[in-house]
């Protein structure tokens, strides 16, 4: 049975440090099944991947090498956070940019099951410049906006042939850690290699938008209109048409003669807002990037959050599916419960029972989970 509760956290971390790694020992168990299962322990070796990330991303490697260390620096978690010729993974989502002389929007649906989103939203500087965005794959981006303004938005492109390429999300963080403009990033893009078909939406501060398919191995093609849904041009089948309703919110989209202030209304109703969510197919969030102001306006079900590259605040929203509420969480009472915890004592922590906690849709505050809170509460008892 779907889960129908999805907890949304905002996060500011400079450089991949106590925050991450406690979002890590959540996340990896499911994430190590889910690699073993779809067959990762068979794919490249660990020096393939960092060969590959040399050759094709050497900007990352230092982040990269950061975060393998502070992972654990097992050879499977390495070969994870790589993304080389990673298993197949679909999902669908809707995209548009539009920009006019005043104003540039870039607006997005992520729509999938609330079990398969990560609900991190995170503000980093991971390589000098500042980046926020949806995480996937715990340090890549489904979609995200940089200190130049530069955004950009991912979408599954319908097809699951794979080639010898990155993991998008990876490519996206990628963009944004080191291009400026959309110029920029449609250079970057047809140089680094994706292991899957992917649409990608753009917009930087000056006003240019694009929208390009990426190929399995490699290739792009750049479109004539900056809109994408969950399939691609020419003769190739789209994965499952008939549910995820693709050319009908392509075709929704393609008419739409709309300023890019109003943009994020037509997203919040049908057809480009799904409420499939027990089919695994519901719309999790909306988010609209305004690059001339690097600011986010993320809304979950009805209830709008805003940030900005220069005023981001953490915190965190929990959203029911079932019954369109979403609840503000108060800062002492965060599921993520960063502050105040000692760290020298997270060996002694039980990460697997943390895992099953929060999968189960019972994760109390990390600190709970640390010996001296633990022992707190039982004198308290």
């Amino acid at each position: 049975m779907t889960q129908m509760t999805l907890t949304f956290d905002a996060v500011d971390e400079a450089t991949p440090g106590p925050k991450w790694a406690a979002r890590w020992q959540r996340s990896w168990p499911a994430y190590e099944a889910w690699f073993i299962a779809r067959g990762g322990d068979q794919g490249p070796s660990h020096a393939d991947c960092k060969n590959a990330l040399d050759r094709y991303m050497p900007e990352l490697v230092a982040t990269y090498d950061r975060l393998v260390v502070v992972a654990g620096g097992s050879d499977r978690a390495a070969r994870f956070l790589s993304t080389w010729c990673p298993p197949t993974y679909l999902g669908g989502c809707s995209l548009a940019a539009v920009a006019n002389k005043k104003d540039v929007r870039l607006v997005r649906n992520y729509d999938l099951s609330p079990e398969l989103n990560e609900g991190l939203l995170l503000r980093s500087t991971w390589s000098g410049r500042a980046v926020m965005g949806m995480v996937e794959f715990l340090w890549g981006l489904s979609d995200g906006i940089n200190d130049a303004g530069l955004s950009i938005a991912l979408a599954y492109g319908g097809r699951s042939e794979t080639g010898e390429g990155f993991g998008v999300t990876t490519i996206v963080r990628y963009v944004l850690e080191t291009c400026d403009t959309v110029a920029e990033a449609l250079s970057a893009l047809k140089r680094v290699p994706s292991h899957m078909a992917y649409n990608l939406v753009l917009a930087d501060a000056s006003g240019r938008t694009a929208s390009v398919e990426l190929y399995p191995g490699g290739g792009i093609k750049v479109m004539p209109k900056a809109i994408a849904t969950n399939h691609q041009s020419g003769n190739t089948r789209a994965d499952r048409p008939a549910f995820t309703r693709t050319f009908e919110r392509r075709a929704h989209l393609d008419d739409l003669r709309i300023k890019p202030r109003k943009l994020n209304r037509q997203f919040l109703k049908s057809p480009l807002l799904q409420d499939r969510y027990v089919q695994g197919f519901g719309t999790l969030f909306t988010a609209e990037y305004d690059p001339k102001n690097c600011a986010l306006g993320l809304t979950i079900k009805g209830d709008r959050w805003d940030q900005s590259l220069d005023n981001f605040e953490e915190g965190q929203r929990v959203a029911h599916y079932a019954d369109g509420s979403v609840n503000e969480v108060a800062n002492d009472q965060r599921i993520a419960g960063y502050e105040g915890v000692n760290w020298a004592q997270a060996a002694e922590v039980d990460w697997n029972a943390v895992a099953q906690d929060y999968a189960n849709g019972k994760g109390r505050a990390i600190s709970a989970y640390f010996p001296s809170s633990r022992y707190a509460m039982e004198a308290v008892a």
